[in-house]
């Protein structure tokens, strides 16, 4: 069915035909799933430009609102996602031919898939789809340094506050994934956009909604707690606007988000090369800091280590003068 993509006039019909065609051979020979690799890919990048209203096989006069219904009909029809997505990892990222491994290779000169497929968090119907896709994809450096550069990978700021749980908890997926992968590069990006980053990353914190505050506190001791983040660990212990930040969701109702709140406040006192401001905020809290240390969370004290964290941090606080 080559010839479906040597023409001008691929319908969604035939697009998601051909995709489903392909995707039902993935448990067949090399020879089968290297062809269907590069089928996929195709009829990805056709679905997409649909999706993304850059079809250029549109009919004269057809609107793009009519194709992505026809678009939408045919996956509902054939349930072709039922059969991809469970096979995703068999889209061969990791097949690997000498030294090369094509599927990288094919995403790698073509940028602009990846960015797209970012962008289907914007539609319902693509989020889940494009999500898995780029969830195969950012296993693969030259791949996540694609998605780091990209303006795109801003739009995880909006895309993890959609109203939409099952996507919003998608795209967090990924966020925090691409995050925690690779981590030399990861950091790199962090330094470069650091400004950029953490002014973002600030209004998920004090986000209104409970799940938001409680995994972006949480990814946020993870990023500073990796020893390859050292440096972006000590420039952001170094803000006393990051220090308040974090006291205030220390004080949070919840005891859940104060825990991880607790996790990051705690690499603020025992730095033992405090900036001057965050010092001096210690330390002119320091009674209300000892009174509240020594009633936090007592319920957890059964554990030795969040025991012998707290009574470490009073030491600690207890020495400001």
């Amino acid at each position: 069915m080559n010839f479906l993509f040597k023409t001008k006039t691929r319908t969604p019909s035939e697009i998601v035909k051909t995709l489903y065609e392909y995707s039902t051979k993935l448990n067949l020979t090399n020879v089968a799933i290297a062809k269907s690799v590069d089928e996929i890919a195709k009829c990805t990048s056709a679905i997409l430009a649909i999706l993304q209203d850059s079809n250029p096989d549109r009919k004269s006069g057809e609107s793009n609102s009519e194709l992505v219904v026809q678009l939408a009909q045919e996956i509902y029809t054939t349930d072709v996602l039922v059969v991809l997505i469970p096979n995703l990892y068999k889209i061969k990222f990791e097949r690997v031919v000498g030294n090369r491994e094509p599927t990288v290779g094919y995403l790698t000169k073509r940028p602009s898939i990846l960015k797209d497929l970012i962008r289907g968090y914007n539609h319902q119907e693509s989020a889940m789809f494009c999500g898995s896709m780029l969830r195969e994809s950012i296993k693969h450096e030259s791949l996540l340094d694609i998605v780091l550069d990209s303006s795109e990978f801003f739009l995880f700021f909006n895309y993890v506050e959609i109203d939409n749980f099952d996507i919003s908890s998608d795209a967090f997926a990924n966020f925090r994934d691409a995050l925690l992968r690779f981590k030399p590069r990861v950091c790199r990006f962090l330094m470069d956009n650091y400004e950029n980053f953490f002014r973002h990353y600030e209004k998920l914190i004090v986000s209104t909604n409970y799940v938001i505050r409680r995994q972006s506190l949480k990814l946020l001791g993870e990023i500073l707690l990796e020893r390859k983040n050292f440096a972006v660990m000590t420039k952001y212990i170094s803000s006393a606007d990051n220090l308040v930040l974090i006291m205030k969701a220390l004080a949070d109702k919840s005891k859940s988000i104060q825990y991880e709140a607790f996790h990051i406040f705690k690499i603020f006192v025992a730095n033992p090369n405090k900036a001057q401001p965050v010092y001096l905020i210690l330390k002119n809290n320091k009674e209300k800091l000892v009174t509240f240390l020594e009633h936090f969370q007592v319920e957890k004290d059964t554990d030795e280590q969040f025991r012998d964290e707290k009574a470490f941090l009073v030491k600690e606080i207890k020495k400001l003068v």
